[in-house]
């Protein structure tokens, strides 16, 4: 009884101080018997991975040996799936190649530089121009002896250009106009300042280059006596293109000191709108009060473009008055907008003054723009129909060839019946991946029956032109190549007639009379590794 009670009193305190309580009957064996169960399975669990530890790490390996060329088989299907889309044959099986060959790099450079096309908001801005300016110039000149004209009017064979022309770029031939062919480098530019010094309302100045330098201190010049007179002075130049000129910093802040109102054209790392960096404005256009105009080849930069080597190079420019100066005006005027969100007032441009008054030429002329904002390649489509059109003699000037497949089968059917086609391009080398890409064409070119002409070193012909049978010609910004057909903004002015043509032939004829023709036999014996090189540049060139 006394043992009893004891018992309970120590129940009690230990109840009564908290103690941890009294453990369950049966716990002490149930963890044996876990441990013991874990320790009867330690034996078989090491049994098992004896057994298949060589295959959990074959299965392990050809995991991780599997996974890249899965991923690489997934990457190559989507490329087929997106890559070929809107895009022509040989750029999307060159894009094809690369991205199966270095999937990474490929997958890369295909994000920063695939599209050739501006952004949606720069497109639809384009479309809406294109359609306000064709209204606009419908109604320039309509009660007057010049202005627009329809297509119809040029003849049968014109015709189907100038049609061709205004469906892609909104804008119709127009009567009435003085052309006049400039060439001399700094010549040119001289006779810019004239015309900026010219100016009563305005002076409209878009180039792809502008830099501050000896040879181009004329038109700073005046444009800053134009300003300080009353006259305003609008300017575009692209960012890229004018960017690694030495006093690039000093020229802005003149241009801005003097009150010039100046723009960079398609900048880059806008985080507002991102942008493609090769996709660049080319063009070259200056327009002073509606009444005279200028456009070609001729970047506003010293004629060496401040090179190490000795390259100088030589321009074809086209100076234009009359109805013809507002197409080009129009094509400024879109340019300003796209960048400024400024939409110009045509209100207080003075009348114009046609050509026929001052020149008594009275020819046609028609302005053609192009580049990636638009949905067609009209600079493309333009030239191909003009090599499809000739009939005795085809003349081209560019300092840059690298045609796409539609453009060759032109310039060598031309040739092959019965057209004579001279193409005149230069011996010097101032960009060597498209150099040696174009030499790549000339063993082809030359097999058709075309007469290929290199322009003699250390001068580059960087004129940009066409003759087609002495009455129908092209002369503006663009190369014959890819880049200026799908990436560069570029602008094109069109000539109708031997009146209007003739200067210009005479121009190139005195080129071709300058340039080397090249052998087919010497040009076939060539090294190999040159062979090579220039096969390298050709299908690196279709990556666009």
């Amino acid at each position: 009884m006394w043992s009893r009670g004891r018992r309970r009193s120590r129940d009690s305190q230990t109840r009564t101080s908290g103690s941890t309580p009294r453990r369950r009957r049966g716990s002490t064996k149930d963890c044996s018997d876990g441990r013991s169960l874990a320790l009867g399975l330690q034996p078989c669990a090491a049994l098992v991975r004896m057994l298949f530890q060589d295959e959990l790490d074959r299965m392990r390996d050809s995991f991780w040996s599997v996974l890249p060329l899965a991923l690489h088989g997934a990457v190559v299907i989507a490329a087929f799936l997106t890559v070929p889309i809107d895009r022509k044959p040989s750029s999307a099986t060159a894009w094809l190649l690369l991205i199966v060959s270095a999937p990474f790099f490929g997958v890369l450079l295909f994000l920063a530089i695939g599209s050739p096309k501006l952004p949606k908001r720069r497109r639809k801005l384009q479309r809406q121009m294109t359609r306000m300016i064709a209204a606009a110039l419908a109604e320039t000149g309509s009660a007057a002896e010049s202005g627009p004209a329809p297509p119809e009017s040029l003849g049968e064979r014109m015709a189907p250009h100038a049609q061709l022309a205004e469906r892609l770029g909104g804008m119709p031939p127009m009567t009435g106009n003085g052309i006049e062919i400039l060439h001399g480098y700094e010549d040119i530019i001289v006779r810019m300042a004239e015309a900026i010094g010219r100016a009563r309302h305005y002076a409209h100045v878009e180039f792809y280059v502008i830099a501050m330098d000896a040879t181009t201190e004329p038109l700073f010049a005046a444009m800053e006596a134009a300003v300080a007179r009353g006259v305003t002075v609008r300017l575009l130049l692209d960012q890229m293109g004018s960017r690694k000129f030495p006093r690039r910093k000093a020229m802005e802040a003149r241009l801005t000191g003097a009150g010039v109102q100046w723009r960079y054209m398609l900048p880059v790392l806008n985080p507002r709108e991102l942008l493609r960096i090769d996709l660049r404005n080319h063009r070259k256009i200056l327009v002073v009060d509606s009444l005279e105009a200028l456009t070609g080849s001729l970047n506003l930069i010293a004629p060496g473009y401040h090179r190490k080597d000795d390259i100088s190079y030589e321009e074809l420019c086209v100076r234009l008055t009359g109805p013809a100066v507002f197409e080009l005006e129009a094509v400024f005027v879109t340019d300003w907008y796209s960048e400024t969100g400024e939409l110009l007032d045509a209100s207080f441009h003075p009348a114009v003054e046609t050509g026929s008054r001052e020149s008594g030429q009275g020819v046609t002329a028609q302005v053609l723009p192009s580049g990636s904002g638009f949905d067609d390649e009209n600079n493309l489509r333009l030239f191909t129909g003009l090599m499809h059109a000739a009939r005795r003699s085809l003349v081209v000037a560019t300092p840059y060839f690298v045609p796409d497949d539609a453009l060759m089968l032109a310039i060598t059917s031309a040739a092959e019946r019965g057209v004579a086609v001279t193409l005149i391009n230069s011996e010097a080398v101032d960009q060597t991946f498209v150099v040696y890409a174009q030499r790549s064409f000339y063993e082809q070119l030359m097999q058709a029956g075309i007469d290929v002409r290199l322009y003699p070193a250390p001068a580059l012909l960087h004129a940009k032109a066409m003759v087609v049978d002495g009455d129908l010609a092209a002369i503006g910004s663009s190369n014959l190549d890819i880049r200026s057909f799908t990436l560069n903004m570029e602008v094109t002015l069109l000539l109708y007639g031997e009146v209007a043509v003739a200067p210009l032939k005479h121009a190139l004829d005195a080129y071709a009379a300058c340039a080397r023709p090249l052998d087919l036999a010497h040009w076939r014996k060539r090294p190999l590794g040159a062979r090579a090189v220039e096969n390298l540049a050709r299908l690196t060139s279709a990556l666009q």
